[in-house]
């Protein structure tokens, strides 16, 4: 169990370690190694997901490990209160960026081991604070320079990740 701690309370994470094992593995690394402690919710869509993984509050990217192989043909689906991997065109350029679903978007799901079909590889569900969640995906956005648009104007902090055995 991957704990969370953000300014908004506190979300349990289950890995599913079977079905996306290296997805699972390449997560687990990160929060291992305090890479998410003092990054935010970067990228918050009501009705779609919310984002995070690799900026700060100041909005600064981290640098990130190498990509890893997308694991999304793996069964599991883009349903309310999964995690998946964010990733570029690219099917297999994850590295640390993931996303919350906060509504069924199965349309990310595989499809195919084609460009278009490969999907966003989900690799784990919230356990407990689904209820942080929905008060996150409510938060009002902005753009924030040239970049970047949906970034809540107040931000969402992960204070601290611990892990649970």
């Amino acid at each position: 169990m991957v704990i969370f701690c953000t300014n908004f309370g506190v979300v349990k994470i289950k890995l599913n370690t079977e079905k996306a094992p290296k997805t699972s593995i390449n997560f687990l690394q990160y929060c291992q190694d305090g890479f998410y402690n003092g990054t935010i919710f970067h990228r918050v869509i009501n009705g779609f997901m919310i984002q995070g993984g690799s900026l700060t509050y100041r909005m600064e990217e981290k640098e990130p490990r190498a990509s890893i192989k997308n694991e999304a043909n793996n069964g599991l689906s883009n349903k309310t209160g999964t995690l998946a991997m964010a990733r570029t065109l690219d099917p297999h350029s994850a590295s640390s960026q993931f996303f919350i679903n906060v509504n069924d978007n199965t349309f990310l799901d595989f499809k195919s081991e084609s460009m278009d079909g490969w999907g966003y590889c989900v690799f784990a569900e919230i356990a407990e604070g689904m209820d942080i969640v929905n008060n996150i995906k409510s938060v009002q956005t902005a753009k924030w320079g040239y970049v970047h648009q949906h970034v809540p104007v107040e931000k969402v902090l992960i204070d601290n990740v611990t892990i649970e055995e």
